[in-house]
């Protein structure tokens, strides 16, 4: 008999004869009925909202991880690197000024590698804009020297700068700390967005749990009146409802979460097969592998579980507000 149906036997009358062998071979049936409905619409409808709530809570998740993580990665390459910039500038040899901005780079301790650009390679970087065979000594453009710092080493960059500055007039050094700032300050913008819509998520969650517990009592009313009336702790009906719910939310959180699953294997299986062609090379630059790492899925099971358990202890809570209403 299952713990979730409430049993009545029927008494026998007082000072009635002993039953005959054909009635105790053939017992009267128990009459059941169970406390918590298993299969209604509400129900139903309510595993179909937790999987949709987990599946986009799971996306929001991973999608926050994802931008964290190309986040840090842009940040750590874009530190490892600074330009040198050599303007032209009339009455001065911009390729003398290249050599010697980058003779002065390599004295500083903790640079790794100083590449001064060719024309050739300078052209290729404005073909985008400006288009194929250009020729630098018609256009003002300058001149750039990237220097790449040493792992682990922090060199004395305003000292490069002044040596720049006395040495090289027309140099200025860029160690592209106003953009590394702007990384930072949209990856925890997006990161506080995604915090936003799992609080929504959660809020959605719990409030659909709650109209479902209510309609879930008021389905099987008679069978907890009855139960309230002759003594039965609420306790005893509440673990029912949360055993009930917790089942519900671990069945729905682990569809959506399994569908988000899929999703982000499929992106990281499909970037990393069409990894060679252009198009993919730009978006791999820009979001890496699409890749949220062993970490990410483990957040995404941490977060089946912490809805399933929100939704047991939100019925649970439900159940007992709701018959201590009873009186």
């Amino acid at each position: 008999m299952s713990t979730n149906d409430a049993v009545v036997h029927e008494p026998a009358a007082a000072g009635a004869e002993p039953a005959s062998a054909a009635a105790q071979a053939f017992p009267k049936p128990e009459i059941q009925s169970p406390i918590v409905p298993q299969s209604t619409i509400s129900v139903r409808a309510l595993f179909a909202v937790v999987a949709i709530m987990t599946f986009l809570a799971s996306l929001t998740l991973g999608a926050a991880i994802l931008v964290r993580s190309v986040a840090n990665d842009w940040q750590a390459d874009v530190a490892r690197e600074v330009t040198i910039q050599i303007r032209p500038t009339a009455g001065r040899d911009i390729e003398a000024d290249l050599v010697r901005a980058a003779g002065i780079a390599r004295t500083i301790p903790g640079i790794d590698d100083v590449r001064p650009y060719s024309k050739e390679e300078t052209a290729r970087l404005l073909e985008p804009w400006l288009g194929t065979g250009l020729r630098l000594d018609d256009l003002p453009v300058p001149r750039i020297i990237v220097v790449r710092i040493a792992p682990r080493s922090r060199p004395d960059l305003p000292q490069l700068r002044a040596a720049l500055a006395t040495e090289v007039p027309s140099a200025s050094l860029d160690d592209h700390r106003g953009f590394v700032m702007q990384m930072r300050t949209m990856a925890r913008a997006a990161i506080l967005v995604a915090a936003c819509v799992l609080a929504l998520v959660m809020i959605a969650t719990v409030l659909s749990v709650t109209f479902a517990t209510r309609a879930a009592m008021a389905t099987n009313r008679p069978v907890i009146e009855v139960l309230h009336l002759i003594g039965a702790k609420n306790s005893f009906i509440a673990e029912h409802f949360q055993r009930h719910f917790l089942e519900l939310g671990l069945k729905g959180g682990a569809a959506g979460g399994g569908a988000a699953v899929i999703v982000f294997l499929l992106a990281e299986v499909l970037t990393g097969r069409f990894q060679d062609t252009a198009d993919s090379s730009q978006v791999g630059a820009l979001f890496g592998t699409f890749s949220i790492g062993l970490w990410g899925y483990i957040a995404v099971i941490a977060q089946v579980v912490l809805i399933a358990i929100v939704t047991a202890v939100t019925s649970r809570y439900t159940v007992n507000s709701t018959i201590e209403s009873l009186g």
